[in-house]
């Protein structure tokens, strides 16, 4: 049976960890070292952190908060936004990440993923896809959901995983920040798409939504924020709400 894991995501903005509803109207949470910490000890089995604002700013990540992260974080972790390059990845895993995401970059110059999988292996590479809805196609987004494309989710998602993406972290926008649940259709079509790990994202708002994507979908990953910022939730204490449930998962 396959282990789902449980992954907290902090999106970083000037330093500080960052909330929105639809990746709009962004509101302080808390430092992202001190947050990381407590999820961490929460039973967090992997932690993405994801700078909102980079590919609009036209800027890198900051190597000083990755390797501060990678002294007080002792699970996976993902660093994603603003990657342009192979050269940006290598100084993200050199300062201490453990996989790369990247989103508007790769959408720009698709032969990004290829590079990037050859260069440090496909299990690096997370390609993050900030979806929408229009009408019954879900289509991909860039520069943090700002600018919407003319490229279906379901057919860029096919392309990046032929290309080298490794995984792909499925950001549902209709849904994100709004606690009421994920978005299944979406995710559960990109599951049956692709031959790699599904991340589903956007939406979690209790136990209830996390039991209903792992019954309900492939996805080997489900991703949160708020919750856990807030203390409603923490990994384990959802895990143990799993179990019960009969979906298999790793107690800390």
């Amino acid at each position: 049976m396959l282990t789902r894991r449980i992954i907290p995501c902090l999106d970083v903005k000037d330093g500080n960890v960052v909330k929105g509803v639809q990746f709009q109207n962004l509101r302080p949470m808390g430092d992202p070292l001190e947050l990381a910490r407590r999820h961490v000890l929460g039973g967090a089995d992997e932690l993405c952190f994801l700078d909102v604002t980079a590919s609009i700013e036209a800027r890198p990540l900051l190597i000083d908060l990755i390797r501060r992260l990678s002294e007080v974080v002792f699970v996976p972790f993902t660093i994603g936004g603003g990657i342009q390059s192979v050269a940006d990845a290598r100084d993200i895993l050199r300062a201490g990440a453990d996989k790369i995401g990247v989103n508007t970059a790769a959408v720009q110059r698709p032969e990004l993923l290829r590079e990037l999988a050859e260069e440090f292996g496909a299990q690096c590479v997370v390609l993050s896809i900030d979806t929408c809805s229009r009408g019954e196609t879900w289509f991909v987004t860039t520069h943090g959901g700002r600018t919407l494309t003319d490229r279906p989710a379901l057919d860029w998602a096919q392309q990046a995983v032929d290309l080298g993406a490794g995984e792909i972290l499925l950001n549902a926008i209709d849904t994100d920040g709004q606690r009421e649940g994920f978005s299944i259709g979406i995710t559960d079509a990109v599951c049956r798409a692709v031959t790699v790990p599904v991340i589903a994202s956007g939406g979690a708002g209790g136990a209830e939504d996390f039991v209903q994507v792992f019954q309900k979908t492939g996805c080997s990953a489900a991703l949160a924020a708020s919750i856990f910022h807030d203390g409603s939730w923490t990994s384990n204490r959802l895990k143990e709400v799993l179990r019960e449930r009969g979906i298999e998962v790793r107690l800390g």
